[in-house]
């Protein structure tokens, strides 16, 4: 299903030509979560090492970003070359803002608001960065994390939401926080990367923000139906589910150690639960 929601993602139309399959690329509705890569690190082969066998047409493809496609070859494959390239260029995409240069480029747009910011009202228009749940393709889209809140949420854009979360990757935005720590949100007080007015949000009194940026759902969340008639706070508290930042694959050590504490007082909290259950 994911797939077949980027394939169906606009294209653009003979208006918006551009001189480079990827400023293209770029400047196509919905692709506004990715930056630039480098031509030189597409054109370093070790860069790419193992790709071939995630794209098909693999060499094409390359040839179609870097704009080196014999014009007879892209006219017999226009359709199909043209999703492989958007996925190949998705997951370089995704190898290239772990390296520095690529960094400092999603820094940029994370400090403009790019991604959007934090629903929570208590997070203050924290700014997002975007996260993929799994490295694999086409298996779960984008979602944007929030370092105050520590959370998840959805794009509220159906374009952005049916981006696929391995072209960000499940590294990116803790990297970036161990790489930039003065970028880290308080938990207190307005957010680091600017105040948190209505002035400079777009908020008016009693109305919501109007700015660039979209506001996302959350991704979890309680249901208002039924108003918790029946049900049982404890098992509710033991199915809530928390995301855990990782870094390739291992979890950050204290962030992991403050989450195993947390998760203690929470079953702590749970048992007291229970037993007033079963007294009532």
């Amino acid at each position: 299903m994911l797939h077949r929601a980027v394939e169906d993602i606009s294209t653009g139309s003979d208006s918006d030509y551009s001189s480079t399959w990827i400023s293209w690329f770029l400047s196509s509705k919905g692709n506004e979560y990715f930056c630039e890569v480098d031509e030189d690190f597409i054109l370093d082969r070790f860069n790419l090492t193992g790709l071939n066998n995630e794209v098909a047409n693999y060499a094409q493809a390359l040839d179609l970003i870097t704009d080196q496609l014999d014009d007879e070859v892209q006219d017999e494959l226009r359709g199909s070359l043209d999703v492989q390239a958007r996925l190949l260029y998705g997951l370089i995409h995704a190898r290239w803002i772990v390296t520095a240069r690529g960094l400092a480029k999603m820094v940029e747009k994370y400090k403009r608001g790019d991604f959007g910011r934090c629903p929570r009202v208590l997070c203050q228009s924290q700014s997002l960065l975007p996260v993929g749940l799994i490295d694999v393709p086409y298996e779960k889209s984008v979602k944007l994390y929030c370092g105050r809140c520590e959370d998840l949420y959805s794009p509220k854009s159906s374009r952005h939401g049916s981006i696929d979360g391995a072209y960000f990757g499940t590294t990116f935005p803790h990297l970036l926080y161990l790489v930039y720590p003065t970028l880290i949100p308080p938990k207190t007080g307005p957010p680091a990367d600017g105040p948190a007015s209505a002035n400079n949000t777009g908020e008016g009194k009693g109305g919501r923000r109007r700015g660039r940026e979209e506001v996302p759902d959350a991704v979890g969340g309680m249901s208002g139906e039924g108003g918790g008639e029946g049900i049982s706070t404890a098992s509710v508290a033991l199915k809530a589910e928390r995301y855990r930042p990782r870094i390739y694959g291992f979890q950050l050590n204290e962030t992991a150690k403050l989450q195993r504490w947390q998760e203690a007082m929470r079953d702590r909290q749970v048992a007291r639960l229970e037993e007033l259950e079963e007294r009532g």
